[in-house]
């Protein structure tokens, strides 16, 4: 074999290597373009919470897959079910999951609604900081005893959450002994006296510019560590807060890290809930 010979095998291993590497779900912006260009279905059902008057409306989205798959709930920002964590289901199923986004806030809005029925961002994040973690649970529940009864799943349910979402994805890991795996995205870790709990791996993305939420990491990675626990923190230089929705900020910095997070999200949940 020649040295160009060589060297052409060389580039078209890494070629094929990067395509196989999955692509992050969309900016904020490209959202809802990516949810009406999908060819995979989505659908909106309600989810029955055991006590409460009020379902849970949940976006579901389902692999294009001849196999059974496992369940991956996506836990929304601190700004509620928006077309943006719908996109990251829509990828989630690309990616060959069935995800499901259940909106925390049903039932709260003006109306009964949800979040659509709030009247600004301001009101939303305000409804999504008074949730309680009994009711967070409560839902969070129902959602996955609804996925683990579809005909589709393989019996396995993991977490990705971001922000808010991602700190209730690392707790509820503490009150879900059967989840298999959690994922967080720039979201605050538990208390270290919590993590006894803890029976999923948990993996974690954060901006390396968000000392709020990374002064949670290392308490979190020594107490997982002395408990003999998984817990892989990944931290992304120049990267702010919120780097997967908002990809077009910080000089590219925003956008590197996605490039670099999520193919690792989707290599963690597809070797832990196989």
């Amino acid at each position: 074999m020649t040295n160009l010979q060589l060297a052409v095998s060389i580039l078209l291993v890494l070629v094929l290597a990067m395509s196989a590497l999955s692509a992050p779900p969309p900016g904020e912006g490209g959202a809802k373009a990516a949810l009406e260009k999908s060819p995979r279905h989505g659908e909106w059902v309600d989810v029955q919470v055991a006590g409460a008057e009020v379902p849970v409306r949940s976006y579901v989205v389902y692999p294009e897959t001849k196999d059974k798959a496992p369940v991956v709930i996506v836990i929304h920002e601190i700004f509620g079910l928006t077309d943006w964590i719908r996109s990251v289901a829509d990828q989630l199923a690309a990616d060959g999951f069935i995800a499901i986004a259940p909106d925390l806030l049903s039932g709260m809005g003006p109306n009964g609604g949800g979040t659509e029925a709030f009247a600004s961002r301001d009101d939303v994040t305000k409804a999504v900081r008074g949730l309680d973690a009994a009711k967070v649970d409560a839902g969070l529940n129902a959602v996955r005893a609804y996925g683990l009864k579809l005909p589709a799943a393989n019996g396995k349910v993991a977490t990705v959450g971001f922000c808010w979402g991602g700190g209730q994805s690392f707790r509820y890991a503490t009150t879900q002994p059967e989840l298999a795996a959690a994922v967080v995205y720039y979201g605050t870790s538990p208390a270290p006296e919590a993590l006894a709990n803890v029976k999923a791996p948990v993996l974690g993305h954060y901006g390396g510019d968000d000392a709020r939420v990374n002064a949670t990491i290392d308490p979190a990675k020594a107490e997982m560590a002395k408990l003999g626990k998984t817990y892989e923190p990944n931290i992304y230089d120049g990267a702010g807060h919120g780097f997967l929705r908002q990809q077009d900020g910080r000089d590219g910095a925003n956008k590197r890290a996605a490039e670099k997070a999520w193919p690792k999200t989707v290599e963690f949940i597809r070797k832990h809930a196989k």
